[in-house]
């Protein structure tokens, strides 16, 4: 292989990366759109976060935090490239946080499948990357789910509570 394509070798210690990630499904009353919400840690501090209504209509609660999941995915996997490309190494797998049960099943399970067509290049992108190490999926209970600030309209109490959490 070429010298010039070889990528930098890591100098000083490794970074974490941590992910926060929900979906509201149907949210908006007109078109039935979900919303895609993230937030993305570098060690303990946010640099990346998306709060975006998704381009599909989605059937199910399932279906839209599994896109959202798909985005933070391709999110995660730019940001761990990105910092290779600075010297960077990043220590583990990035966990992602989600609060919906079954996206973690269907991610992190071998003999999950899945019946839907619609879904499955989603599927297989999230299932690729645990796979490949780049990221593991864990539930998190919505009460302490930082990116619900991102999708959902919260009590002012509970946006403060989500918000003093992760701003300083």
């Amino acid at each position: 292989m070429p010298r010039e394509y070889l990528l930098p070798q890591p100098r000083r210690r490794s970074v974490t990366t941590t992910a926060h990630t929900d979906a509201s499904h149907a949210a908006n009353k007109v078109t039935r759109r979900s919303h895609t919400g993230f937030i993305i840690f570098l060690n303990k501090a946010p640099i990346i976060w998306l709060s975006k209504r998704q381009n599909t209509v989605e059937a199910s609660t399932f279906s839209s935090e599994f896109i959202a999941t798909k985005v933070c995915v391709e999110y995660i996997a730019a940001l761990r490239l990105k910092l290779r490309m600075f010297s960077v190494s990043v220590s583990e797998s990035t966990k992602v946080l989600c609060g919906n049960e079954c996206v973690v099943k269907n991610c992190t399970l071998l003999e999950s499948t899945l019946a839907k067509k619609h879904n499955a290049i989603v599927y297989h992108t999230v299932r690729w990357n645990v796979a490949a190490g780049v990221i593991s999926v864990a539930w998190i209970n919505g009460k302490n789910n930082l990116a619900d600030a991102m999708t959902k309209r919260l009590p002012e109490t509970t946006r403060e509570r989500l918000f003093n959490q992760w701003t300083y």
